[in-house]
């Protein structure tokens, strides 16, 4: 229903969209008679724990919170944390005459239209209202022209959420069974966990090749200048008429594809560089052809991912985060899209500014028009773009830091996709001549000359490869014909070993993952987070290595659960999702052939069908994981590495074994978690297993009689008493066993029983002061360190806490504390200047570890980064992902009471009175810790997905 005209002119209305940003944006663009407000996200969700689902339930809809008897009906609840805004949203609708539904336009934000509507129940009229780009002009349309919510959008949303809720709860329990407790299975991300780890198998698969060739420089004997070299450096292509092998010519066994190329050696290169030494060369053909490149397409979600990694070093996390405020704030339009489509409004805008910005030679006769879309791509959008019918430059921004740096990316992008092809030449030079042992040697060399760089004056896209040479790199060979004479002036022989796929990035994994169709390119970045955040893989510099725990996963998926992390089983799920938000197929019996396995076949003709041979019956979700006996948890978590060596996935992490553990000769050790499981070959395994490992028995503590053993725990090696058994740990009559780490200058090999015992005693009493207070040393987190009262004092080394006098101690504090920092230690590592904020970023070791720092936004390494192998990308990437998240937010402080006016006090308490106060503050802590545990309890509740 549209605003009708008696509400034109008044009455009150309520818009509530989902961000207070966006809130307060939308609300400077609507006149006095409207109250923008945020739903803050979701306001309701399926139930994260069986203690919120309500007490009518039982059974499994308490466990999965979908009705799965009843058509998958599902419970949704209110989540705890949004109850306090539903109450509020509920007050300003009943002081409203109309509401307008302002979520954001796509299957998401329909879908909280729709639960906004369902838990407000509004008895007035109801409207939604859609816009691509928080504008004036774009707000004001939306409100004049507002439709009805689209019930399909939500019907396809809630599919997903019952579909997505059924794998996880179903699945995960699986694996916490069979491989940890805590892990998670999801749809999509399963399947790109399992993608990295396939890549991760073919690395430690691969075996490297050597290969050589030559390289010879050329001259053409004559002056030459920048349009027309001298030399050229071209490199050999063929002997005797076959091709001499590169790297393409190798399988990733390092054996030559075919037997129709050259492979040369380091020995007959070097011998075939030196019969060329003194040949006579000539030009055998010159190739020229036309050079064309015309301008990319405006960005897309994942293609502004994948750009902002490459150019601007940010996660696919970091750039949506940026990409968000943006959007918010009115300076691009919708940033979850994944159409190619520019609108009538935003071409004229872009090719205004070319005009303006590079002249009409740069623009074409006729607007370019890309209406290429993916596959089974979301309601029409528009591309992610510059707002507004003008475009502000990004100097007109006033936008500072990352915000700056991705519209600036944007704007660029989207200016150049309406300018004209950049043309030019590529020219192929061969040469030839023939060795003093008779042998026909011909070289190659390529060009390339841009005659008009057109976009490229703009924008040029870069490149996944380091190495790889970008569209506006020139090569410019001399200017030479068939037949010229050529002189070598240096002919060299090269070695070359091939190399193994490369990991993923967070860039291409979501190019990947599209290019496969699996999941939404508006979730890649909240896939990679999952998998990242759940340790299935994490980073070293900007690549995405698998951890060993997530190939006990990825393992167990592919033997018992194969069509679920099958590629093209998730890509027809995906189809078969996409053709219920189109009403060509039905939700609930699609639910049931996947669930109950329902009838023989395909779900909706769809992806049911995706077996992996298993015969024309197909059991659903629910059969694959009734059958959890035939799962063997050792099988699934163990991996030959060789010589007798497996590596095992436990609970406590990965270690290599060889040998039964109750057998002679049995070896075992733990393996580092950053280690990359392509690292881990039979001699790295053999150095590991050499190592000391596991408890050192070091004798027994002559007062009590407890056995005294070192071992290496998380925080490092320490020493500890093994209590007798009975030992009551917890309770108020608990005894903790006396513990102590190593110092730096010990190890678990050599530490002995009079070192452990030296340990354990500290902290150790130096004496007392003339006061009387007691003085002593201790072993803390940050080093060893004097104790007086609350007045700390750092030692020198850890020896000292076995040494220092009384005099000495006193002598110490006698000194002036020192309240400033200690001289600045100088920086681990230099890493370049950040591409944002422009400046020196560099690793430095803190109180936590190490950490980089542009000098005003400090990120600490994550897991797999260490500052041997962290590179300038990775270092700006995690200052991207700290900028992103914005400051921690500072909890309020509560403004302290102010004091009533001093009373006498009464000359003693009686003996009744103390006791009442004493039983009023045992119930006190009795009901609070009630309260805390119950807390507890309820976040404890993981959620599988």
């Amino acid at each position: 229903m549209s605003p009708t005209s008696e509400t034109a002119h008044g009455g009150r209305r309520l818009v509530i969209v989902e961000s207070p940003a966006k809130a307060k944006t939308i609300k400077g663009y609507l006149g006095p008679g409207y109250v923008v407000e945020a739903s803050v996200g979701h306001i309701r969700d399926l139930p994260s724990g069986a203690a919120e689902v309500p007490e009518k339930y039982t059974g499994e809809v308490r466990r999965l919170g979908v009705d799965v008897e009843h058509d998958f009906q599902p419970i949704y609840v209110v989540n705890a944390d949004k109850k306090a805004q539903v109450k509020k949203l509920k007050e300003l609708l009943a002081e409203s005459d109309e509401l307008f539904l302002a979520t954001d336009e796509d299957r998401e934000g329909e879908a909280i239209a729709w639960h906004l509507q369902e838990v407000l129940k509004p008895k007035v009229p109801v409207h939604r209202m859609v816009f691509h780009e928080i504008t004036k002009d774009a707000i004001q349309a939306a409100v004049s022209n507002p439709r009805e919510l689209n019930q399909r959008m939500v019907d396809a949303q809630e599919t997903r959420r019952i579909l997505d809720r059924l794998y996880g709860y179903e699945v995960s329990p699986v694996l916490w069974k069979k491989v940890m407790p805590k892990l998670s299975a999801g749809r999509v991300q399963s399947v790109a966990t399992r993608l990295v780890v396939e890549r991760e198998r073919e690395r430690i698969a691969f075996r490297s090749a050597e290969y050589w060739d030559l390289t010879g420089t050329f001259s053409t004997g004559r002056a030459g200048d920048a349009s027309d070299p001298s030399t050229l450096v071209a490199r050999l292509a063929s002997v005797d008429g076959k091709r001499v092998a590169q790297g393409r010519d190798f399988g990733a066994d390092g054996r030559l594809k075919s037997d129709t190329v050259l492979h040369l050696d380091e020995a007959n290169a070097r011998a075939l560089a030196a019969a060329l030494a003194d040949t006579r060369f000539a030009v055998r053909s010159v190739e020229s052809k036309p050079y064309r490149r015309s301008p990319y397409a405006p960005f897309r979600t994942t293609t502004l991912q994948q750009e902002a990694s490459r150019k601007l070093g940010f996660g696919a996390k970091a750039t949506m985060q940026v990409a968000q405020k943006l959007y918010e704030n009115g300076f691009i339009t919708y940033m979850r899209t994944d159409s190619t489509v520019l609108s009538d409004t935003a071409v004229t805008a872009a090719r205004a500014q070319v005009t303006q910005l590079y002249g009409a030679d740069y623009l074409p006769e006729k607007p370019r028009v890309y209406a290429g879309k993916v596959k089974n791509a979301q309601e029409a959008h528009e591309a992610i773009r510059p707002s507004g019918d003008r475009f502000r430059t990004p100097a007109e921004t006033g936008l500072t830091g990352d915000q700056f740096k991705l519209y600036e990316l944007i704007w660029k992008r989207t200016v150049a996709s309406q300018m004209k092809d950049a043309t030019g030449n590529s020219v192929t030079v061969k040469i030839g001549g023939t060795s003093a042992d008779g042998r026909d040697a011909e070289f190659s060399a390529s060009g390339k000359t841009i005659t008009f760089h057109g976009f490229m004056k703009a924008y040029v896209e870069g490149a996944d490869d380091p190495n790889a040479e970008l569209d506006d790199r020139e090569r410019r060979l001399p200017q030479v014909a068939e037949g010229d004479a050529l002189a070598a002036e240096e002919i060299t022989a090269d070695g070359h070993a091939t190399k193994p796929p490369a990991r993923y990035t967070e860039a291409t994994l979501v190019k990947e993952l599209e290019e496969r169709e699996i999941g939404r390119p508006s979730t890649y970045a909240s896939i990679i987070g999952t998998i990242l955040d759940r340790g299935y893989v994490f980073k070293k510099g900007t690549a995405l290595v698998p951890s060993f725990l997530s190939f006990a996963v990825v393992n167990l998926l592919e033997k018992h659960f194969g069509r679920l992390v099958d590629y093209d089983f998730t890509a027809r799920m995906e189809d078969d999702l996409d053709r219920i938000a189109r009403g060509e197929a039905q939700s609930v019996p699609w639910l049931k052939r996947f669930y109950f396995g329902e009838g023989e076949g395909a779900a909706t003709g769809g992806a049911a069908d995706a077996g992996n041979g298993d015969g024309d019956h197909l059991g659903g979700l629910k059969e694959l994981v009734t059958d959890l006996g035939a799962i063997d948890a050792r099988e699934i978590s163990s991996f030959p590495v060789g010589d007798g060596i497996v590596l095992r996935v436990g609970r406590y992490g990965p270690y290599v074994e060889r040998g039964e553990k109750d057998q002679e000769g049995h070896q075992r050790a733990d393996v580092p978690e950053d280690l990359a499981p392509d690292e881990l070959t039979i001699a790295h395994a053999e150095e590991l297993l050499a190592k000391p490992s596991g408890d050192f028995e070091l004798g027994t503590d002559p007062v009590s009689g407890n056995p005294i053993i070192a071992r290496d725990g998380r925080y490092g090696p320490y020493v500890t008493e093994v209590l007798p058994e009975g030992t009551p740990k917890t309770g108020k009559n608990a005894v903790k066993p006396r513990t102590a780490s190593l110092f730096k200058t010990m190890s678990l090999d050599t530490v002995t029983l009079e070192d452990a015992l030296k340990l354990m005693s500290l902290p150790r009493v130096v004496g007392a002061d003339a006061e009387g207070v007691e003085i002593t040393a201790q072993n803390g987190r940050y080093g060893p360190y004097l104790k007086k009262g609350t007045d700390s004092r750092s030692l020198t080394s850890e020896d000292q806490l076995f040494t220092i006098t009384l005099e000495e101690a006193l002598a110490i504090y006698a000194q002036p504390k020192q309240r400033g920092r200690a001289a600045a230690k100088p920086p681990l590592k230099e890493l370049g200047t950040d591409p944002v904020s422009e400046k020196p970023v560099v690793v430095k070791d803190g109180r936590f570890g190490p950490y980089v720092t542009d000098g005003e936004t400090n990120a600490t390494l994550r897991t797999g980064d260490s500052v041997e192998t962290i590179t300038p990308e990775r270092g700006y990437e995690l200052l991207a992902e700290k900028r992103a998240k914005g400051p921690a937010k500072k909890t309020a402080k509560k403004a302290p009471a102010k004091k009533a006016p001093a009373k006498k006090a009464p000359a003693k308490k009686t003996a009744a009175k103390k006791t009442a106060a004493k039983k009023t503050t045992a119930a006190k802590k009795t009901t609070a810790a009630k309260k805390t545990t119950t807390a507890a309890k309820k976040a404890a509740a993981a959620k599988p997905e």
